[in-house]
C-alpha cells in the first residue's frame, strides 16, 4: 500500500495544494472585504443581493478552507477587518462605484473563481480537496449565471463587437 492508497484526510497536501489554497483563501477574504464596502456603494436592490450572495458565499468557502489549512498545519492569511455600514445616499456620486461597474467587477470575480476552482481540481491529487473545488465551482458557475441575466435585465452588459460574417458558399 503506497503513501496515497489510505484515508483522503491523513495524506498530507503537496505544496501545489497548500499554495492554491492558501492563495485562494486570501482573494476570498479580501474579496468578502470588497463586496461589503460594494454593498454601501450600490442603489440597485437586485444587485444588492446578488451580492449579498456573492458574500454569503464566500463566507462558507473561507470556513471549508480555513477548516482544512488547519487540519494540515498551515498558517492562515490576514483577515481584512469587516467594513461598517454605510448609506449610499451619504456618499459623494463622485466618489461612489456605480452599479454597472459593481456588477462588472463581480461578474470579473465570478470569472476569476471558476479558473481559479478548476485550476485547483486540476492540480489536486487528493480526491477531498478536488470534489470542495468541485462543489465551489458549482456554486460559483450559478452565481455567475444569475450575474449575467441581471447584467442583460439592466441593461448593463457591454458585449464585443459582434460578429456578423458569413462565408461565400
Amino acid at each position: 500500500m503506497g503513501i496515497l492508497s489510505g484515508n483522503q484526510k491523513d495524506e498530507p497536501m503537496h505544496y501545489g495544494e497548500v499554495y492554491g489554497a492558501w492563495s485562494y483563501l486570501l482573494a476570498s477574504k479580501g474579496m468578502v472585504a470588497g463586496y461589503e464596502t460594494f454593498i454601501n456603494h450600490t442603489g440597485d436592490v437586485d444587485l444588492q443581493k446578488l451580492i449579498e450572495e456573492g458574500l454569503r458565499l464566500a463566507q462558507q468557502e473561507i470556513e471549508q478552507i480555513e477548516a482544512l489549512l488547519k487540519e494540515n498545519g498551515v498558517g492562515l492569511p490576514p483577515t481584512p477587518p469587516s467594513r461598517p455600514n454605510a448609506q449610499v445616499e451619504n456618499i459623494p456620486v463622485g466618489a461612489r462605484f456605480q452599479d454597472p461597474e459593481i456588477a462588472a467587477a463581480i461578474s470579473k470575480d465570478a470569472a476569476a473563481g471558476l479558473i481559479a476552482c478548476s485550476t485547483m481540481m486540476g492540480q489536486s491529487i487528493r480526491e477531498d480537496i478536488a470534489l470542495m473545488y468541485g462543489q465551489m465551482h458549482m456554486q460559483k458557475a450559478a452565481l455567475g449565471a444569475k450575474i449575467l441575466r441581471l447584467n442583460k435585465e439592466k441593461g448593463w452588459l457591454i458585449p464585443p463587437p459582434l460578429h456578423h460574417y458569413k462565408a461565400d458558399c
